[in-house]
């Protein structure tokens, strides 16, 4: 995140670091009241309490862009002066340079935040399936899954805001970069119409290198990620091929103990790395919507803070949303396509062929795009439901 905060310090000006640091500590305190007050003891989430916090988390989100409107339009705290952006000058003279600094009207920045949000709100959607197979693999008890969740965000902010902050400097540095974010997320949407997901978290090579070199207790010990055990508990084996929940029990000092991580804390090594694997496809994808580091950041991180309500709310249901995996493909290949004929055409000289202008979609396009193949998905998979044994559209970027 100190990758992101650096950012601040170019040609924005230093009030652009005050922006950054506002929106951490807003964050911050949202995460604080959400573990410490509403949820400091661990319970099972009924989907009335999950759909309730969806609701919150989507109307702070969304509230937000009020936010993002007055700051660009009156450049509070340095915001849309000197901002950085696609030059559309691009678009006619194939010699300019594709990402200038100028100024960012409200209008603009309000319809890529929310053009940003809702991709990534999508791609969430996503990354709940494969959060569904971990929880099922681990058999973690529902009223521990929030715990996992809370925590796997505050690794996925932290893992974003510095992937932001070195993409965002990349392109800075090397506007073709932005050539190559494009064919990845085309990769990315081929991949996920041809390759299944592996099903088998225990087969994850980081999970196996922590089992390797580090004990792991048979069972749970109530919320723990570590506790101190008896040498013989590691011995045992789980029962059932399931992991029993001993509840909050001490050893006796009086044997050998060893400092060991529970199963719940494995469940989190796959869920940060599952973030991260998605994250390498949802921040190209929203780079190709704005190069505002700031837009990028936010948008991402108000997509995400919401994703544990919103797992709670769909994880029972989200294989019956058939036609969720076709829109997200269709959604990244669309977010590709648009940087590729931004990026492509001024380089083109270097493969023999005349270099061109390039070709910038309204954000404004993007937005109603994106949001109109989710709506049609959603509205097709209600008339149409899969079954709940179908896996199929399993996500083929699970870790």
């Amino acid at each position: 995140m100190t990758d992101l905060l650096l950012t601040a310090s170019g040609p924005e000006g230093n009030l652009l670091f005050v922006a950054y640091a506002g929106f951490i500590l807003l964050v911050i305190g949202f995460l604080a009241l959400d573990l410490g007050v509403f949820h400091r003891h661990a319970h099972e989430i009924s989907m009335k309490e999950a759909a309730g916090w969806s609701v919150v988390w989507v109307t702070l989100g969304l509230l937000f862009s009020v936010f993002i409107y007055f700051g660009y339009e009156h450049h509070w705290l340095g915001l849309g002066v000197q901002t950085r952006m696609y030059n559309p000058q691009a678009a006619s003279d194939p010699n300019a340079p594709l990402i200038v600094y100028g100024e960012v009207t409200g209008w603009t920045a309000t319809v890529q935040y929310l053009t940003g949000y809702v991709v990534e709100k999508s791609l969430a959607m996503d990354n709940i399936f494969v959060i569904a197979m971990i929880f099922g693999f681990f058999a973690i008890p529902n009223k521990y899954q929030h715990r996992v969740l809370f925590w796997g965000i505050i690794g996925a902010l932290v893992m974003r805001g510095i992937m932001i902050g070195i993409g965002g400097e990349l392109i800075m540095a090397y506007q073709w970069i932005l050539i190559f974010f494009g064919l990845f997320l085309l990769i990315t949407a081929l991949k996920m119409m041809i390759v299944k997901s592996e099903s088998d978290p225990s087969k994850n090579p980081i999970v196996r290198l922590v089992k390797r070199f580090y004990p792991v207790t048979p069972v749970y010990h109530g919320q723990k990620f570590f506790v101190r055990v008896e040498k013989s508990e590691l011995e045992a084996q789980t029962i059932g091929g399931k992991y029993e929940d001993v509840g909050n029990t001490k050893p006796d000092r009086t044997r050998p103990t060893v400092l060991a991580i529970t199963p719940l804390f494995l469940a989190l090594i796959m869920v940060e790395i599952t973030d991260l694997v998605f994250a390498v496809d949802s921040i190209p994808a929203i780079f190709a919507i704005t190069p505002d580091p700031f837009i990028v950041f936010t948008s991402n991180i108000f997509a995400i803070l919401g994703l544990r309500a919103l797992y709670f709310c769909l994880a029972a249901l989200i294989t019956r949303f058939r036609y969720l995996k076709p829109a997200l493909i269709l959604i990244l290949g669309f977010v590709g396509g648009k940087l590729l004929l931004l990026s492509v055409p001024p380089y083109l000289d270097v493969i023999g062929m005349t270099a061109q202008k390039s070709i910038k979609i309204d954000p404004f396009v993007s937005l109603a795009v994106v949001c109109g193949v989710l709506g049609l998905a959603v509205i097709a998979s209600i008339f149409k439901p899969g079954s709940p044994e179908d896996t199929t559209h399993a996500p083929a970027r699970a870790a």
